[in-house]
């Protein structure tokens, strides 16, 4: 059997396929699919399962299923009103009988015959004792071909005027395409021995079209098994070259007690004890590659600056590279404050200098004049250039991508790598995600900080908190509004930050002073906006997500998010964060506009934890993890039919296989086909020499 490739997937055009013409391929591309292997890898979301067949006395409310009946009287067809047309009949079998009724398909009329069986598929409902069904399909029993009915039949992610049926028979298609061929299997053979995986061509097939639930099952194993497999072996990859090939900078012990000493707070047990870790990482031979994860508000920067510290006093200069410029304004301004009567210079490189500032700033960097730089993506240029770098911290780690830290290290003679990070990962889990990194953990916030009390609210309270808005700015408080839009959007029905500011400081608000912020400013204006913000000019600040890292006002107490129906768990965690940083009772009120069951789940959990452990855990469980972490912000491959939560004890058997290959053959340079696929995988992000 010829094989084919992936690769020979990618290059042909979905406009290949019978029925792709030039509309549907345009619609195809808004669901990301431009080419055969998009298509077949765009697995369902879901499955219907028409397979089996009940009697209509056992349909349950609500509940998908099949059953057969014979049409027992006319289908009556009226009109209620202008625009909706109702078709009704009445199917009995040996056990019951229901009604059937469709809205808007008059031509049903014609397809139905008194005396004839059909199978129908749908949710019934029981009303008043009798049983109806809504736009049920359906189909003659005596034919040979089921195309409706009896079958698993796949559902997928759509885009308006790109129905079900559509996307079913074009996949099909595709699939008929690739029959003939075998698909190149980047998974060795010993691999799929061990694990018993299905063959690559199966499980395309049977992960689309099953021909039963096990078959289903078989195909999810091996495809999820796969996307893993392939994240851990680039992570190690990764790892291996970033650890066991090169030797890293051996740091001097120095004293570090006068410096602890003259930080304007105490240590936590928490801080101390990563802090070893690190210190004990940046003493041995061997690179430092580490993750410190905290809680909102749980001193993650201190653990930066002290590992800064101690790279600066051994002769070394040390990088900071943050996701957004008022965060790279924020630490700037608090290092600085830090270092300057232990003679450490620090400089900030943002867009908002002039080119003879920004010069400046590269020469020092250049020279060694200047020990520590902090920045945002500026840092990756390639005109940036260092005398000595011994330390790279990146901050919010999930802003980053894996290539864009390797991209600053190498920069340097083989630098120490400290990651931060905010958004709290259940352990296991980040050992997996993180496989290039160890793990350190500050399980501990500062003493004196007071639970942020938080209430999930609807419309109805609207003008109770206009009144609780007021008295905190009477008290001297200062608020957040945040918006899940810019710009209000005819696709979208939520709040946009432009609108907002303008109605409350137009209305209900115009005595008090608003102010906005949002992405799509220019840098001198956001710039100017937290300065007035953090001064205590503006009272209400309205914004997008932008202040959702790191911003520190403690002055503002209160967190208004609208819509908060809209954001995951993790970030409405990371958007109350911004709150709750002074000694003063703080509060989040989250607007919430949905009744859907996810929704409330969300608001429930947020009104009653404020662990970001506990809620992260609840976050994988809701929305699953490709949402959840964002892959694509991590820099690694979309995991298109992975679940990181779910799909564990897949996820160690795919981490075990992968270290197995790489302990044996560190550079894949006995497995060929795997090497290719892994580069093809992770794009340009793991190299493997």
């Amino acid at each position: 059997m010829k094989k084919i490739t992936i690769s020979d997937l990618k290059k042909k055009s979905i406009r290949y396929i019978k029925g792709v013409g030039e509309l549907r391929e345009s619609l195809f591309k808004k669901l990301g699919i431009n080419n055969i292997f998009d298509l077949i890898t765009y697995y369902p979301r879901d499955y219907e399962d028409r397979s089996s067949i009940k009697n209509i006395a056992d349909l349950q409310n609500g509940v998908p299923c099949s059953f057969e009946g014979t049409i027992v009287s006319n289908v009556s067809v009226t009109r209620p009103r202008k625009g909706l047309t109702l078709s009704k009949v009445s199917i009995e079998d040996s056990t019951g009988k229901i009604t059937a009724i469709w809205f808007n398909q008059p031509y049903v009329k014609n397809s139905l015959a008194i005396g004839e069986n059909y199978i129908f598929f749908g949710k019934a409902d029981r009303k008043l004792n009798k049983l109806q069904i809504v736009n049920p399909v359906f189909e003659k029993s005596s034919l040979k071909d089921m195309k409706k009915s009896l079958k698993i039949l796949p559902v997928y992610s759509s885009t308006k005027d790109l129905g079900q049926n559509t996307i079913r028979t074009v996949v099909n298609e595709a699939i008929k395409g690739i029959e003939d061929f075998e698909l190149e299997d980047m998974i060795p053979d010993a691999v799929r021995e061990i694990h018993n995986l299905a063959d690559k061509t199966y499980a395309i097939k049977q992960i689309h079209f099953p021909a039963s639930a096990q078959d289903m099952e078989r195909a999810r194993f091996r495809l999820a098994f796969e996307e893993l497999f392939m994240l851990q072996l680039g992570l190690l990859s990764y790892k291996s070259l970033a650890t066991c090939t090169r030797v890293g900078i051996k740091y001097t012990h120095i004293e570090m007690e006068s410096f602890v000493k003259s930080l304007p707070f105490q240590l936590t047990n928490a801080q101390k004890k990563v802090f070893m870790e690190v210190e004990k990482d940046m003493e041995s031979s061997h690179i430092m590659n580490r993750l410190v994860q905290g809680d909102v508000g749980s001193g993650k920067t201190v653990i930066a600056v002290l590992a800064l510290f101690k790279a600066v006093k051994c002769g070394y200069q040390g990088a900071l590279m943050v996701p957004t410029e008022i965060l790279a304004e924020q630490h700037y301004k608090s290092i600085r404050s830090l270092f300057d009567s232990f003679g450490i210079s620090v400089q900030l490189l943002s867009s908002s200098l002039t080119k003879k500032q920004k010069q400046l700033i590269v020469e020092e960097l250049k020279e060694g004049k200047t020990d520590v730089v902090i920045g945002t993506h500026a840092l990756i240029e390639d005109y940036i250039q260092f005398k000595q770098l011994g330390l790279v911290i990146t901050d919010e780690q999930h802003r980053f991508g894996v290539r864009q830290r390797t991209i600053l290290t190498e920069k340097g003679q083989n630098p120490d790598v400290l990651v931060m990070t905010a958004t709290p990962i259940p352990r296991t889990l980040a050992l997996i995600l993180y496989g290039d990194l160890d793990i350190s953990i500050i399980d501990e916030l500062p003493p004196g900080r007071k639970p942020i009390k938080t209430y999930s609210v609807n419309e109805s309270m609207r003008e109770r908190i206009n009144k609780f808005v007021r008295d905190k700015v009477k008290e001297g408080r200062q608020i957040y509004i945040v918006c899940p839009l810019v710009e209000e959007s005819e696709e979208i029905e939520a709040k946009s930050a432009v609108v907002t500011a303008d109605d409350i400081s137009k209305s209900v608000f115009s005595d008090l002073n608003v102010g906005i912020i949002h992405g799509k400013m220019k840098s001198s204006e956001k710039e100017d906006i937290m300065k007035k913000f953090v001064s205590g000019e503006i009272n209400i600040l309205v914004s997008t997500t932008i202040i959702e890292v790191g911003v520190n006002v403690p002055n503002a107490t209160l967190m208004i998010i609208e819509n908060a129906e809209r954001f995951g768990l993790a970030q409405l965690h990371q958007l109350r964060g911004r709150v709750g940083r002074g000694d003063e009772q703080s509060f989040c009120i989250l607007f919430n506009q949905s009744n859907s069951k996810v929704s409330r789940e969300r608001m429930k959990t947020m009104t009653q934890s404020t662990d970001g452990f506990v809620i992260s855990e609840k976050d994988l469980e809701i929305r699953g993890p490709g949402e959840f972490f964002g892959t694509r912000q991590h820099g690694l491959p979309e995991l298109k039919i992975a679940n990181l939560y779910k799909d564990m004890d897949i996820l160690k058997l795919a981490q075990n296989s992968a270290i197995e290959i790489i302990e044996a053959d560190p550079g894949l340079l006995e497995h060929e086909v795997l090497k290719k696929y892994l580069s093809m995988y992770f794009g340009d992000k793991v190299t493997l020499s």
